[in-house]
């Protein structure tokens, strides 16, 4: 059996990858890590397309540097912006956060609709509608069966520009947040959706009042847990996995204040975080 023993690079626009980072842990205990958080230039959410494609493809830039056998986009505004470029541009693999997190939603909803939450730019490109379609489409003809014969299906997708300062600031469980939740996600419920992505990678780490607000009925999805199975999945068909055991390395880059970073990291992770590095892009 072939390995790859090179490590797998993750990043985002803040803290909120760690939630991917997180589930990546857990499923493949072995490999090594880098994780980079884009501290400095938090959040992406109301940036342009063309500085979203900027930064994506200087981070890209620094983990292929550091010798990473696959890059990992923990972040939807990046996904939905800038995934197409980095695949063509990179000679490694590289996976975005909203393809798997949209395949599961098509799995549970059984034709029910679907709501989507995320960032202004992730929710105005429009991607979670096209990659759901593309999912439906996918269908045999008897699930497929199950949205066409529904004629009121919906997705409904909800900008929730809020929450990702809250989130980087530490309000993780604050009245504030709930009531900035609830205000953003009233009207969704309203539509009645049988599930709910968290199309944001910062988001679940709030899923308990994300789910005060939605109430039982509505399944969460969250699309770190189904990138985690994706990339395990795909290590393994192509025989790339770290030849080893035990607890794999762990390296983590930001571009600004790494107290922070790892004050807040380490709640997100319910563990330790020892070391952190600040790299500067422009150099």
């Amino acid at each position: 059996m072939k390995y790859n023993n090179s490590p797998i690079g993750i990043f985002d626009s803040g803290l909120g990858g760690l939630t991917v980072f997180k589930e990546i842990r857990k499923i493949l205990p072995d490999e090594d890590l880098i994780y980079f958080g884009d501290t400095a230039r938090v959040p992406y959410g109301n940036k342009s397309k063309d500085t979203i494609l900027r930064y994506s493809a200087e981070i890209s830039k620094f983990l292929t540097g550091k010798g990473v056998k696959i890059i990992i986009v923990a972040c939807n505004t990046s996904s939905s912006l800038a995934l197409e470029d980095l695949q063509k541009e990179e000679k490694i693999p590289v996976f975005g956060v909203i393809e798997p997190g949209a395949k599961r939603a098509v799995e549970v909803s059984c034709g029910g609709n679907i709501a989507v939450i995320g960032t202004s730019a992730t929710i105005k490109s429009r991607t979670y509608s096209r990659v759901i379609y593309e999912e439906i489409e996918s269908l045999s003809e008897h699930e497929k069966g199950k949205f066409k014969n529904n004629f009121n299906f919906k997705i409904i997708e909800k900008p929730c520009p809020l929450l990702v300062p809250l989130v980087e600031e530490g309000f993780l469980n604050d009245e504030i947040t709930k009531g900035v939740i609830a205000y953003y996600l009233d009207s969704v419920v309203k539509e009645k959706p049988s599930c709910l992505v968290l199309g944001c990678t910062h988001y679940p780490i709030l899923k308990d009042l994300i789910s005060e607000v939605i109430g039982k009925d509505i399944q969460m999805i969250d699309s770190g847990i189904e990138t985690a199975k994706t990339i395990k999945c795909f290590l393994e068909e192509n025989t790339i996995l770290k030849d080893g055991t035990g607890m794999g390395n762990e390296s983590f880059f930001v571009t600004d204040d790494p107290e922070k970073f790892k004050g807040l990291g380490e709640k997100f992770l319910g563990r330790a975080i020892k070391n952190v590095a600040v790299i500067n892009l422009s150099l």
